[in-house]
């Protein structure tokens, strides 16, 4: 039974402590618009996206209005653009980018992810294509996403992507320079990526999902945080279940609304993912919710247990809110959009070698990082196989989407604004990782793969 107190607590949390629903998320498969000219292919990618998703925004303006609770953004995932452009082999693959941005532009979207590869165990026709393409197609669209998967538990580790995503880094930074490097916001590489995360810029319409599907990502750092202040100097495993219990309220707020939408737009509910995504507004923060917790700031030592806390409990208790949570859904920390994040990387309080042991108990990875733009494409690289290699051996998804700022040293600035935010630029250890990444081939997959 709902009663009067519940209601008025969402209405808090709404209004208070930034509770919002990140995304509405809609799936599309393209598989079915595959064709070896390429100028058909893209006329049914436009086609088809246009004919799912030209109500996205209205509606989910709409259920944002009747139920009272922000829907921040719309956003289109697509099948992965290397599987369609391997049938167009000498052509552009930077004319699909084209044809999502001029969709995402009209549905009025604010992202569209899916000019992605999956290549952790080889490269299938397309794949070289697609990734030499990326820097371009994220200078020249303004919409478009991309993501390259270079990992997983069951594969091992790509090392000639990891390589190639080294260059594709740098490269975009170089050719997005004039635009504070924001190509590089949009550009994730991944170990494990799920096949149904709705979080930009690394959403992708994995193989596996329906012709079309609604994924919603919710999302309460606020929420958390002022739970945990209510409740005081509680001990630890009564700060668990606060998670829990708040993790619970904002799940079934998220799966209400999905389960709207998919009404409204006549489309399968695929998942919620509860994952909570700070923004550079004070007070929503993963950062300040682990010095809730105690800590003096964030990047002590005991963060990387705070935050294990904090990600198993939001994951307990969104799974015990609703039958098809997925995504992503744990505790995000990407630096440039988390004002505590911010805060204490310009303190000297946060590193990335904290970040890294932190990307073991989180949910994605090294997350919107600003390097010095003199960060060799080797070591960009060798941050990929390190990220990779936690993900792989964990069975868990980790992730890097780093910025390297042309021009700009440590202790410098880079403003995104909006979302994507700001922050210094951090330190990174220059010491030449280039034999290791010259020699290629794969790292093998760990034994624990060996699961059938």
């Amino acid at each position: 039974m709902i009663n009067v107190g519940d209601i008025l607590e969402t209405i808090n949390m709404v209004q208070q402590e930034n509770l919002d629903v990140r995304t509405i998320t809609m799936g599309i498969s393209l598989l079915d618009c595959i064709d070896p000219d390429i100028k058909s292919a893209c006329d049914k990618v436009y086609d088809k996206i246009m004919r799912y998703a030209h109500d996205l925004v209205k509606t989910g303006d709409d259920i944002g209005r009747d139920f009272g609770i922000p829907i921040i953004n719309k956003r289109i995932a697509v099948t992965p653009i290397a599987m369609l452009s391997g049938a167009c082999q000498g052509k552009d693959p930077v004319r699909f980018a084209y044809a999502l941005d001029k969709a995402a532009k009209e549905t009025g979207v604010n992202f569209i992810g899916g000019y992605s590869a999956l290549v952790q165990k080889g490269f299938a026709p397309g794949d070289y294509a697609l990734i030499e393409s990326i820097p371009r197609a994220l200078s020249e669209t303004q919409f478009v996403c991309s993501s390259v998967n270079v990992a997983s538990t069951k594969t091992g580790i790509n090392m000639d992507a990891v390589a190639m995503m080294g260059k594709a880094v740098k490269h975009t930074a170089e050719i997005t320079a004039d635009r504070d490097c924001i190509g590089c916001a949009k550009l994730v590489v991944f170990c494990n990526a799920p096949e149904d995360n709705p979080f930009m810029a690394g959403a992708f319409h994995g193989a596996g999902e329906p012709d079309c599907v609604i994924n919603v990502g919710v999302s309460g750092p606020g929420v958390v945080r002022a739970a945990l202040e209510k409740a005081g100097d509680c001990d630890i495993t009564e700060v668990a279940d606060i998670i829990k219990k708040t993790a619970f309220k904002i799940t079934r707020a998220g799966q209400l609304v999905a389960l709207e939408a998919s009404k409204r737009l006549c489309v399968p509910f695929g998942i919620v993912d509860l994952s909570l995504a700070p923004t550079p507004a004070v007070g929503d923060s993963v950062a300040y919710i682990l010095e809730e917790m105690g800590l003096e700031n964030c990047g002590c030592c005991g963060t990387t247990a705070a935050l294990a806390l904090l990600n198993d409990a939001v994951k307990k208790g969104g799974s015990m809110a609703s039958s098809h949570v997925g995504g992503l859904s744990g505790a995000f920390i990407p630096v440039t959009e988390d004002a505590g994040m911010i805060n204490a990387a310009r303190n000297g309080h946060l590193c990335i070698e904290k970040l890294e042991a932190m990307t073991a108990v989180c949910s994605v990875g090294l997350d919107m990082i600003v390097i010095p733009g003199d960060t060799t494409a080797d070591v960009i690289s060798a941050i990929i196989a390190d990220q990779s290699a936690i993900g792989m051996v964990n069975s868990k998804t980790t992730a890097v989407r780093v910025i390297p700022a042309i021009g700009k040293k440590v202790g410098d600035e880079l403003s995104f604004g909006g979302l994507l935010g700001g922050g210094p630029v951090m330190p990174v250890n220059t010491n030449s990782p280039s034999r290791f990444i010259a020699r290629g081939g794969r790292i093998p997959a760990p034994i624990q793969a060996l699961k059938n």
